[in-house]
C-alpha cells in the first residue's frame, strides 16, 4: 500500500514520518528503510531502520527515484516498509509527474508486498485527485 503524509512546510510531516518509522519497526518481521534527500534524520530515526540519503546517489527526478526504490527492493527482499521524507525535493514539484510516479510505486507495492509512505509538502487541493485512487492519506 502507498500512504501519503500531506501538508505544507512546518505542518509536522517529518515528525509523523518518524513516528511511522518507529511503528513499522515494532510490527515488522523484516527490514525498514527510511529514505531522505540529505542527512537530517540521523538522530531522530531509530538505529534499527536503514537510513538512506538520495543525495549520496545523485537521485533527482521521478524516473531516477523510482529506479532507486526498485533497486532497494531488488537488493533486499526482507524490506517490509520504505518511508520517504521530502518527496518533492527528490522528485520535483511537477504534480502530474508525481501522480505517475505514485501510480508506478503502487503497482510495485502490490507486486512486492512492501508498504511505502511518502511525505508531500503541498496543500492537498494542489494535488491531482487521481493520486487518491491508489494512495491513502494518513
Amino acid at each position: 500500500m502507498v500512504y501519503l503524509i500531506i501538508g505544507n512546510k512546518g505542518s509536522g510531516k517529518t515528525k509523523r514520518l518518524i513516528d511511522h518509522v518507529n511503528e513499522a519497526l515494532e510490527r515488522s518481521n523484516g527490514n525498514v528503510v527510511c529514505v531522505e534527500k540529505e542527512r537530517l534524520l540521523t538522530y531522530a530515526v531509530n538505529y534499527r531502520a536503514r537510513l538512506v540519503e538520495t543525495d549520496n546517489y545523485n537521485i533527482s527526478g521521478y524516473d531516477a527515484f523510482y529506479g532507486f526504490l526498485s533497486g532497494l527492493i531488488a537488493g533486499d527482499h526482507d524490506i517490509t516498509d520504505i518511508l520517504v521524507d521530502a518527496t518533492l525535493k527528490i522528485g520535483g514539484r511537477d504534480y502530474d509527474a508525481l501522480a505517475d510516479f505514485l501510480k508506478k510505486v503502487s503497482a510495485l507495492s502490490s507486486s512486492t508486498e512492501q508498504d511505502f509512505t511518502f511525505t508531500v509538502s503541498a496543500d492537498e487541493s494542489e494535488l491531482p485527485a487521481v493520486i487518491f485512487d491508489y494512495c491513502e492519506k494518513i
